[in-house]
């Protein structure tokens, strides 16, 4: 019986561009359908209103579709949608080599205090609540998935639901950031 070989993140990380995305769960190679253009929309939309909040208070960093490692050994690197991670979180020396003239290479190797996933015509329900326990268990302490078809907005944990006219709140790891989740579906 053949075993498969398990792939790291930096393997991952190293492989020739073919046009398609990939995770890596557990060590093993994982092909993503690829996004749809509201996917997009959507997810530059928050992307944009968070980054906003977050350097206007000096928070931390924002980033969008970049890889991050939640385990190591064997390695899972998932590539949320927008990510957010606090300068608590970095801790100082960290904060020094990521100025604003540092450019990060390879994935982040720090657990984001914030996973936005944007849900896909593609994406089905056991996909996506793989992913937020992915993240959870990593120690993400808020994940927000957008379903574009409904235009609801889940919070995890918890798995609050949140309408077109209820405010989608940062709780206590983003602070006074506040917007009504109907603009995260404007066009």
């Amino acid at each position: 019986m053949a075993v498969a070989t398990r792939m790291t993140g930096e393997e991952l990380r190293q492989l020739p561009d073919d046009g398609r995305r990939y995770e890596l769960v557990g060590g093993e190679l994982v092909a993503m359908t690829p996004p749809g253009g509201s996917h997009g929309e959507r997810a530059l939309r928050i992307g944009r209103l968070l980054d906003e909040f977050v350097e206007e208070h000096g928070l931390g960093w924002v980033a969008a579709a970049s890889g991050v490692y939640l385990a190591h050994d064997p390695d899972t690197v998932r590539g949320p949608d927008v990510l957010f991670i606090s300068r608590e979180r970095l801790g100082a020396d960290v904060r020094e080599r990521l100025g604003a003239d540092v450019e990060v290479t390879g994935y982040y190797d720090v657990v984001p205090d914030l996973v936005v996933e944007v849900v896909s015509p593609g994406d089905t329900d056991t996909e996506t609540i793989e992913k937020v326990g992915d993240y959870l268990r990593a120690g993400v302490r808020l994940v927000w998935v957008v379903d574009i078809r409904t235009r609801r907005v889940t919070l995890h944990p918890g798995a609050e639901i949140l309408s077109a006219e209820d405010t989608l709140t940062g709780g206590d790891v983003l602070p006074g950031f506040a917007v009504p989740v109907s603009r995260l579906f404007q066009r």
